[in-house]
């Protein structure tokens, strides 16, 4: 007597790629995916939006529950694009919205790859060749920004936080040996700039050093960490008998691409150790999840310019390369794929230039009875993930071998060369000026004046006199009210979508400067969306003078 299950059985394994070949299921398992592409390419439009945005109703999704009965793959797929509705085209060229971008097609057939079977990178057992494409990666990376490849090592892992979770990690099993199996039991601080990623806060709380033993490091107006006085932080907590866990220094921050001086905090580091004559060496960590990719441009003849880039934006890239060329000093560093890399989330690697620093997170294999009893990579040994999926791994090989640096010169030069251009319109027009005049990425912060105000000595004294903060207030006020109309604009169809900091750094009495932010991330912007952009802000300046 049949099962009576076995209907619904044979229904939900039609929902499954074939396990062996099967020509027919094979193109229905195409045309589904091609069908998913033909409903989202239905809400594209002129608007850098798939269709319309429209109000979230949380309260719904809260009382959502599982129904008896499943439904057909083809109103599963319908279901699932109507999540996108609303959804930014981060590859839209008038979309300039913080540090996400458009996945290249190889990049995301590495990660349809790496979903379809499933490989988990944690053991060769369980991943084959994808393991080897993690070695690969890591290899060609390392090389890139300077590490021996033979002696370095790297892992994809579950984000740029990651990264920094696994450098810091390292930096305190130096400074407290014994951390992994007794924990904490020093008193030990981390030091980062006061521009870095807050996930330093994140790292700090979950690793149990404690965010208030993050020591925050001013920046110097070009956003960079101040050297001497993290000299003098760090010689003040030395003094006192702390340990530290690790310099976390930052090649490429969120906000304005600021590249801190590595191979000063290096030096730095060094001195430390022979004027406290430390028993452990204090690691140094680069958070370059953005700055990574700049290291394209190390073995780059600028004086040459084969390229043709403008004579600004080559500058702007020497002075970027002048700090990343520095990368291969850091003990360990972040590099996001999905950032600079344009790969789909989340496509993380922490490199370390010595592979025996991974080792000092290792566990005895007793507590892992059921894996690693052979095989050539594992991983998993020392990872703080138990799974970890190919997707990142092959998005990010796929991309390295479409770009080559050439490409990745290319796409990256073109997108500073057009940050460049609208840097020049903005400081061409009396209303607004750059904040981030002296950092050389694609992203630019600037602020809009109303009529009369005088943009040339404005900025610095916002900035550096307090009985300049009644005004620096209202001026805050008023770019809050340039970004709204910009958004509500770029919303409708007519303008470009921006980002807004409300915190671009803060002025020498404590007050946050807020700030309007393009970050440039698609290879599609050209001059004819700059200058959109320069019109709307205009634009929006005679519409407040109006309101």
């Amino acid at each position: 007597m049949p099962c009576a299950y076995r209907p619904v059985l044979d229904k939900i394994r039609q929902a499954f790629p074939q396990p062996v070949s099967d020509r027919v299921h094979d193109s229905y398992f195409v045309h589904s995916i091609m069908r998913a592409l033909d409903e989202v390419d239905a809400l594209k439009s002129e608007l850098p939006l798939l269709g319309q945005t429209s109000e979230t109703d949380y309260e719904a999704a809260r009382v959502a529950s599982l129904e008896e009965k499943g439904v057909s793959l083809e109103e599963v797929t319908s279901r699932l694009v109507s999540y996108l509705r609303g959804m930014t085209i981060f590859g839209h060229p008038r979309t300039q919205q913080n540090v996400i971008q458009q996945p290249s097609i190889p990049s995301l057939i590495g990660g349809l790859l790496a979903s379809l079977y499933n490989p988990n990178i944690a053991w060769d057992e369980y991943s084959r060749r994808v393991a080897l494409a993690e070695v690969e990666v890591s290899a060609m990376t390392a090389r890139l920004v300077g590490y021996d490849p033979g002696r370095a090592a790297g892992l994809f892992t579950f984000g740029g936080t990651g990264t920094t979770l696994y450098g810091v990690k390292m930096g305190l099993e130096k400074a407290c040996p014994g951390t992994m199996t007794e924990g904490v039991r020093e008193s030990a601080v981390l030091f980062a700039s006061d521009a870095a990623h807050y996930c330093k806060y994140n790292v700090a709380g979950w690793l149990g050093l404690g965010t208030r033993n993050v020591v925050l490091v001013p920046t110097t107006p070009s956003n960079e960490m101040d050297l001497r006085e993290l000299g003098r932080l760090a010689r003040a907590a030395l003094a006192e008998g702390r340990r530290i866990a690790a310099f976390v220094v930052t090649l490429g921050t969120t906000d304005a691409f600021g590249l801190d001086d590595l191979a000063g905090v290096v030096a730095l580091r060094d001195t430390l150790v022979e004027e406290f004559r430390l028993p452990y060496r204090p690691h140094v960590h680069a958070d370059a999840v953005i700055g990574w990719a700049w290291a394209v441009f190390n073995d780059y003849d600028i004086e040459a310019n084969t390229l043709g880039f403008q004579r600004r934006t080559v500058r702007a890239l020497a002075g970027a390369c002048r700090r990343v060329r520095h990368l291969h000093l850091a003990d360990s560093l972040g590099v996001d794929f999905h950032k600079t890399g344009f790969a789909p989330y989340v496509s993380s690697l922490i490199l370390v230039r010595a592979q025996d620093d991974f080792h000092l997170l290792n566990r005895s294999p007793e507590q892992m009875p059921y894996l690693y009893h052979f095989g050539d990579y594992r991983p998993g040994m020392f990872t703080l993930e138990t799974s970890r999926g190919g997707n990142g791994v092959l998005s990010a090989l796929a991309n390295l071998r479409l770009f080559g640096k050439e490409g990745l010169r290319v796409t990256l030069g073109h997108m500073v060369e057009m940050a460049q251009l609208l840097r020049e319109h903005l400081e061409g027009h009396a209303a607004t000026t750059v904040l981030n005049r002296d950092n050389f990425g694609t992203v630019t912060v600037f602020r809009v004046y109303p009529p009369g105000v005088d943009t040339f000595s404005v900025k610095h004294r916002e900035l550096e006199d307090v009985g300049w903060r009644d005004s620096l207030l209202r001026h805050n006020e008023y770019n809050r009210r340039v970004y709204d109309y910009i958004h509500r604009e770029a919303m409708a169809g007519r303008g470009v979508a921006l980002s807004l900091t409300d915190c671009y750094r803060r002025t020498s009495y404590g007050e946050p400067v807020v700030g309007l932010k393009s970050f440039i991330l698609s290879p599609f912007v050209d001059a004819e969306h700059v200058e959109d952009l320069v019109r709307q802000v205009l634009a929006a300046q005679v519409q407040i003078a109006n309101s």
